[in-house]
């Protein structure tokens, strides 16, 4: 290990808490100090961030983080200890050090509005500015959209194959902390209706839900006890876990402490299929006709989907949401696309692009992208585009301002993302919703001006 690592300080987590200019990569600033010293940081600079292809079995990506991103644009300066460590570390030249020491993001960025479907080269955010102050946000905005937008496509077809019925995100103890709330807010966006996650509720005002484990049960002498205690504490309306021994004795003690009134059961291992079948026949048979049933136990959206025919009230989803559902990254790219030909602040752009060969080639030039319908108001492609927006495209255009000069100009509250996300998956055609592997329901379409 680096001798450098073994001595260097212990550091809370919270002793930059109000910073996000460390949540990047080293060559950002090794780039920039280059930059700075060949002259060409001044530059104006195009970045994009889209991706080449979508993850494996997915027909729609879903944008998802975009008010994090925002966030944390709003919270990249650099504190007077971290200048002090990158000197420490010579990670960067002392004229380096003095401009980050007045860092403030002064561009522009405009992008998909969070819970946009993109697909394979949407223009998902683009972020204007000089060279310097917009290569150093690459990995901090990669990082927040690549898992947001991971979980939020996850999220958006389990809540396709759950239907009306609610979903509850409960990974937070399958995930790193930090990372499960940020998968909350996600799963928000993209259709779940409440989560576990205290942190979560409180940062973000999402709807918390939640009432006991096993635990709680074998704490007490009797499941008698333990449902007791419950509804003692919680009410009748409360939910009782109800597979800790047996599953039709715990049904029929269930109702005769808390009454038909009981507000839920929940099964968490087994048979879900069969054994919700044999939960709601015993209910309705004792009078509960109301009392709903809940299901958890590593559900994904197949799981979910083969629930569908069950009497099931609702779902709570743990590992296979924080995860990603086996995607856990979008493989969004952050790719210069424009700069201008010199220093001159009124100097045209130029568009730039890689050319290498395989599939790691990009299309140079600053883009627009809008999603074209059909007569009948689904959509049939992706069109992306440089040089003036179409006329007929000009109402269909998915870019929307989120920082202007500088200045945040594109906050919004969750609701109005998550009601974005449903109008744009509805839009779809009908198999982007479906669980069979296919390419992107909609193809993606290049135009140039």
């Amino acid at each position: 290990m680096d001798a450098a690592l073994l001595s260097a300080p212990a550091r809370t987590a919270d002793s930059a808490a109000a910073s996000t200019a460390l949540l990047t990569d080293r060559y950002e600033l090794t780039m920039l100090q280059a930059a700075l010293r060949s002259g060409a940081a001044r530059r104006r600079s195009v970045f994009e961030v889209f991706t080449r292809r979508l993850p494996e079995g997915r027909r729609y990506g879903v944008t998802a983080g975009t008010g994090r991103v925002l966030d944390a644009v709003e919270a990249f300066r650099f504190t007077t200890p971290q200048l002090d460590w990158l000197s420490d570390q010579q990670v960067v030249d002392e004229p380096t050090l003095a401009w980050l020491a007045d860092y403030r993001f002064g561009g522009d960025i405009r992008g998909y509005g969070e819970g946009e479907c993109y697909f394979p080269g949407s223009p998902v955010l683009v972020v204007e500015g000089s060279f310097a102050e917009a290569v150093i946000l690459e990995t901090l905005i990669l990082s927040i959209l690549n898992y947001d937008s991971a979980i939020a496509a996850a999220a958006s077809r389990m809540s396709a194959a759950a239907g009306t019925r609610p979903l509850i995100e409960m990974g937070a103890r399958r995930a790193h902390e930090q990372a499960a709330v940020s998968a909350a807010r996600a799963a928000y966006v993209a259709g779940f209706s409440a989560t576990s996650d205290l942190q979560a509720g409180f940062q973000y005002g999402l709807p918390t839900t939640g009432t006991s484990a096993h635990a709680f049960t074998l704490l007490h002498d009797s499941e008698r006890d333990a449902f007791t205690a419950q509804v003692e504490s919680m009410g009748r309306r409360t939910t009782l876990l109800i597979d800790t021994y047996d599953l039709a004795e715990a049904v029929r003690t269930a109702i005769e402490v808390a009454g038909p009134e009981l507000g839920a059961v929940r099964i968490d291992s087994g048979d879900l299929l069969m054994l919700a079948h044999r939960v709601r026949r015993q209910l309705d048979d004792l009078g509960a006709e109301k009392t709903r049933i809940t299901v958890t136990s590593d559900l994904d959206e197949y799981a979910i989907a083969a629930l569908g025919t069950a009497p099931v009230d609702g779902y709570g989803v743990g590992t296979s949401l924080v995860t990603g559902s086996g995607q856990p990254t979008c493989s969004m790219v952050y790719k210069l696309v424009a700069r201008a030909s010199s220093d001159a602040p009124d100097a045209p752009l130029v568009p730039v692009a890689k050319r290498s060969a395989g599939a790691k080639s990009s299309r140079g030039g600053r883009k627009w992208g809008a999603r074209r319908l059909d007569a009948e108001g689904v959509a049939d492609a992706e069109v992306v585009g440089t040089g003036p927006v179409p006329a007929e495209l000009a109402d269909r255009q998915l870019q929307i301002p989120l920082v202007r000069g500088g200045e945040v100009v594109g906050r919004e509250p969750l609701a109005a993302a998550r009601e974005r996300h449903i109008h744009s998956r509805e839009q779809l055609p009908m198999s982007a919703t479906q669980l069979s592997k296919g390419d992107p329901v909609i193809p993606t379409e290049y135009v140039t001006g």
